[in-house]
């Protein structure tokens, strides 16, 4: 197993004196691994990506922020403070493997915030990104199955009362399905969809476990 350590970077912006800006954006550094060169790599894209989203958040977002506090003030609207939250979740860590999914979270004003997810499927050993269709060998049609699956258990949560999804998923399914959009659990592969994609805001961002081969 690899010896990941989480780093954090984190601030406050203000505005005539006033917060108007709050961030905490956690990224993983690998401090131990027998495989270097993939622990270069990895170490480097999370930490520029980091830095690139705090440069974002003091530049465009902040510049956002002051236009709508000095709107608010001027109307007579409540002042908003802006706040971005980006946090990860490690979801495999075996051999020269390495899986996590990363959640931002935006709150520019409305009735609630919104959550962006990503994530990252790395073969350490050659520094690699691992494409889904590793882990269905010898199936060309291993797309067509996935997408059969999440549509089966969708069916089965709706028939429950477990989750909400729009009158039209199959459809939704088929145009937002994202072959980078997965993650590796010790059992299965997580598939999942963003915030809208076939579920209103109230069913989160849903996810399907697929068994996998390797």
């Amino acid at each position: 197993m690899n010896q990941i350590e989480k780093k954090t970077i984190k601030g406050e912006m203000k505005y005539k004196n006033i917060v108007i800006l709050t961030y905490k954006i956690e990224y993983p550094q690998i401090i131990s691994s027998k495989y270097t060169f993939g622990k270069e790599i990895f170490n480097n894209y999370n930490k520029n990506k980091a830095i690139n989203l705090e440069k974002y958040v003091r530049t465009d977002l902040y510049e956002n922020a002051k236009e709508v506090y000095e709107y608010n003030i001027e109307n007579g609207y409540p002042i908003m403070v802006y706040e971005v939250i980006s946090e990860y979740d490690i979801t495999y860590n075996e051999g020269f493997i390495v899986s996590l999914y990363q959640d931002e979270y935006q709150f520019t004003g409305g009735a609630h915030g919104s959550t962006i997810r990503t994530s990252q499927n790395w073969n350490l050993k050659d520094a690699s990104i691992i494409p889904l269709s590793y882990f269905f060998p010898n199936n060309q049609y291993y797309t067509i199955d996935i997408l059969k699956e999440i549509n089966k258990q969708i069916k089965t949560q709706i028939q429950e009362g477990k989750n909400q999804y729009f009158e039209n998923y199959c459809e939704l399914v088929l145009e937002t399905f994202n072959l980078n959009s997965y993650y590796i659990t010790p059992n299965a592969i997580a598939i999942y969809f963003q915030q809208y994609d076939i579920a209103p805001y109230s069913s989160g961002i849903p996810v399907f476990l697929i068994n996998k081969v390797h």
